[in-house]
């Protein structure tokens, strides 16, 4: 259950993200300036920096953490939730775009491909 719920927060991290880096983009900021301003200030912090970094340079391979794993803790802990009687709706939005990805044929891409996905729902090339 420890390890679900650490998955969840990693995951809610790359989320806000890879929203983050897709309006960013959009403003015509450059992304490297946007991360270095962030990690540098406010968000310290080691998995802010290295998914910050992945998702601003959009590596998105070699995957430390797959798209499909992380759809499948999104997934357990969802079912652990519901099974408990608690809600998670940033668990739920997490999930469906794990499964956008999936559907894309972005399953073997780390975890932060969210950033692609956040990046294409926002129309940024």
């Amino acid at each position: 259950m420890v390890k679900l719920t650490c998955n969840f927060l990693i995951a809610s991290v790359i989320e806000s993200l890879a929203e983050s880096f897709a309006l960013i983009r959009k403003s015509g900021i450059p992304p490297k300036a946007f991360l270095d301003l962030i990690t540098s200030t406010l968000f310290a912090a080691p998995i802010y920096e290295t998914y910050g970094r992945l998702i601003a340079e959009e590596k998105y391979e070699p995957a430390g953490f797959q798209v499909l794993l992380g759809l499948k803790d999104m997934r357990l802990a969802l079912a652990a939730a519901e099974e408990r009687g608690v809600p998670m709706p940033l668990a739920s939005l997490i999930h469906d775009h794990f499964v956008s990805a999936v559907a894309l044929g972005l399953e073997r891409l780390d975890w932060s491909a969210l950033g692609r996905i956040a990046a294409m729902r926002a129309g940024v090339q």
